[in-house]
């Protein structure tokens, strides 16, 4: 069986609705599925543990650690496009299919020739317009001069009238691309792996499966950020075990918020 021969150039989705309780069930599913398949849970993570670890030796050799709060607050960002290989272990794993590790590296080599890159130059154009937002959002309410200042004296640089206001700007700014990111991607990556569509309609599509289910979709939104969160302490070294379980997580709920009449 070839790596790509699950794949079927099929109508676009239905969208359904769901709940909260849809969202639960996805995440126990996402466990499951890690506790059936650590190895690849543990070998795709590395990749976010390794990369998180080297950008924070990276600012902290150069001296510009305070950057680690904007960076740490946008690499989850990236979460969803590297986590294809976990979406392709959990349809596997539901498809009863083998665990080969050939056939698994396989596909998530072959996204190069699909629709990835092009998805993924829109993920990387977000989290860089991010980081860029952070800068300059610092630099207008905080000025140059606190810059060396802030993780010595955080008090005082951010317990003040424009430290506050930075943060408050900051952290609305953040929330809103995190949500555009978010509502383009949680249903479209994994609809990616498994259809054959083009990326502007499979975010389109997620887009859309966001609106119809708000308030189930922003619960997933606030859990992903709260564990990633927690699993980059200590020193990213918790993405071991969050990782795995969310990239499992979201193909479960990818299958509940879409169907399809084949």
């Amino acid at each position: 069986m070839s790596d790509t021969a699950h794949l079927e150039a099929s109508a676009p989705p239905n969208i359904e609705t769901i709940g909260f309780d849809d969202v639960i069930s996805a995440l126990k599913a996402g466990v499951r599925d890690f506790a059936r398949a650590p190895g690849f849970g543990l070998f795709f993570a590395g990749f976010y543990v390794i990369m998180g670890i080297v950008i924070y030796l990276q600012l902290d050799v150069l001296d510009q650690s305070y950057w680690i709060i904007p960076v740490a607050l946008g690499f989850p960002l990236l979460a969803p496009f590297l986590a294809v290989g976990l979406y392709e272990v959990s349809r596997r794993l539901e498809a009863d299919e083998p665990l080969d590790w050939a056939q698994v590296l396989g596909v998530v080599f072959n996204q190069k020739d699909r629709q990835f890159p092009s998805i993924a130059m829109v993920i990387i154009m977000i989290f860089m317009f991010w980081v860029f937002v952070a800068h300059l959002v610092f630099a207008i309410f905080m000025g140059l001069e606190p810059l060396t200042n802030i993780t010595t004296n955080w008090q005082d640089a951010l317990l003040n009238r424009n430290g506050i206001t930075m943060l408050v700007v900051g952290t609305a700014v953040g929330a809103v691309l995190a949500f555009c990111l978010f509502s383009l991607t949680v249903t479209s990556l994994p609809l990616l792996l498994d259809r054959e569509l083009d990326f502007i309609t499979a975010m389109i599509y997620s887009f859309q499966s966001v609106l119809q289910n708000l308030l189930p979709m922003v619960s997933w939104g606030v859990i992903i950020s709260v564990l990633m969160l927690i699993g980059m302490l200590p020193f990213f070294l918790g993405l071991f075990v969050v990782l795995p379980i969310l990239g499992h997580a979201t193909w479960h709920l990818y299958r509940r918020v879409m169907s399809f009449e084949d």
